[in-house]
């Protein structure tokens, strides 16, 4: 089986796990959006109603935004690969739990294995409690590159702002929330592609 064979494969075992109570009241499972053989894997906290309805990850207003910057920077469709810590809306948008995103956990373990990325894309804080640590603050791990072993090898992380923050803040001169989401971004691109 070749890359995209195995990812489907995961993809269906996905679309039929009920084991946490996410899946009760999803329309879609959101498993990923992008190239398979990607450099550059993003990974957010969870889906929410646009991509519910879609089955689509960062597909509503902050991950529009995130995908305006990607292409504004220079990013290219085979470039990226988009997933979530969890495949499933948690209900009002929520943070997943705990037993949530370990419910998830062998999907996601397959998604990185599989698509074997240079660099894992941690959007938010969420994303970087997952894979680094509960107590470091996104303001503080933004822009850092972090190694870690997980699905059975070192792997490089950079956490960044998570686009739905930026949804609130406007302005991108020099220090601003925006002017730093870019940056990282453009740091990701010249490093990591």
């Amino acid at each position: 089986m070749n890359i995209k064979e195995q990812l489907n494969e995961i993809k269906k075992q996905a679309k039929n796990c009920f084991n946490c109570p996410l899946s009760e009241n999803r329309t879609n499972t959101v498993f990923s959006d992008g190239c398979e053989q990607a450099p550059v894997m993003f990974i957010g906290e969870a889906p929410g109603k646009n991509e519910d309805e879609t089955g689509i990850p960062f597909i509503g207003r902050a991950g529009q935004l995130l995908r305006n910057y990607l292409k504004e920077i220079g990013f290219k469709e085979n470039d990226i690969y988009i997933a979530n810590t969890v495949k499933c809306r948690p209900p009002e948008n929520r943070k997943p739990s705990k037993k949530e995103k370990e419910a998830c956990e062998f999907f996601l373990k397959k998604q990185i294995e599989f698509v074997n990325p240079k660099i894992i894309v941690l959007v938010g804080s969420t994303a970087l409690e997952s894979f680094i640590d509960k107590k470091t603050t996104i303001t503080k791990a933004r822009g850092q590159v972090f190694e870690k072993e997980f699905a059975g090898k070192i792997r490089k992380f950079i956490p960044i702002f998570h686009p739905s923050y930026l949804l609130r803040q406007h302005s991108e001169r020099d220090g601003s929330p925006r002017f730093l989401f870019k940056k990282d971004l453009i740091n990701i691109k010249e490093n990591f592609i």
